[in-house]
């Protein structure tokens, strides 16, 4: 009787968990371009968002996204495949800036994000690869402020390079955030307070930032609300 009790309740935590689940099609979602250029095409075999960040945005870490208007999302997983290239008129400072902006609000005001710098990956200097990794909450804690104040804490490296495809999984539970890279199994940047605090919720957006043309596929989400 145990056992059947036991298998009931595990068939209902998977149900619930699936119900929580949700492999987005980019075709069918509801995508707002944020101060960015968005298309839809077939990318390296993969259907794909291609997008640009508006040229009139000159600063770094703006709200420059294509913005998944229909979640609602606050604790969970996030998972895409971005792949990353610099624009023919890219800048020297062009690094491939690519990744996630979460916990979204309405006016696009207030987010938290963690996004790559492809090409410090392999870099030869070894504190450009130390800034392959980035984390920042808009509008008051950009990368410049985060450097300035806590050297190192919202930064790392993994390998990582231009012109290839990168899985990034966002793991975020109250005010922690952890990324993992390529399936690794440990993160490779932990964030264990993000500035806009727990209680935080939004929605998703696709970023990128100046010079980089950026395309994202194979998006999944994993609500834990």
């Amino acid at each position: 009787m145990k056992a059947k009790k036991f298998l009931s309740l595990s068939f209902l935590l998977l149900v619930s968990a699936r119900l929580f689940s949700q492999n987005i099609d980019l075709e069918k979602a509801i995508l707002k371009p944020v101060h960015v250029s968005m298309s839809l095409i077939k990318f390296e075999g993969k259907k794909a968002v291609r997008v640009t960040k508006d040229s009139s945005v000159k600063e770094f870490d703006e709200p420059t996204f294509v913005r998944l208007d229909n979640i609602d999302f606050a604790n969970g997983v996030i998972e895409v495949k971005v792949f990353s290239k610099l624009l023919p008129d890219a800048p020297e400072t062009a690094r491939g800036f690519i990744g996630l902006a979460f916990r979204i609000n309405e006016d696009n005001s207030k987010f938290e994000s963690i996004y790559i710098r492809p090409t410090n990956g392999r870099a030869e200097q070894q504190i450009r690869r130390n800034h392959s990794i980035q984390y920042f909450s808009y509008p008051d804690y950009k990368f410049e402020r985060l450097r300035k104040e806590a050297e190192g804490e919202y930064e790392s490296y993994a390998d990582m390079g231009l012109n290839e495809w990168i899985k990034m999984k966002i793991v975020v539970k109250d005010s922690h955030a952890k990324l993992f890279l390529n399936d690794n199994l440990q993160p490779s940047l932990i964030v264990n307070d993000l500035k806009h605090g727990s209680e935080s919720k939004g929605a998703i957006g696709l970023f990128v930032d100046i010079g980089t043309e950026g395309f994202f596929s194979d998006l999944k989400i994993v609500k834990d609300n």
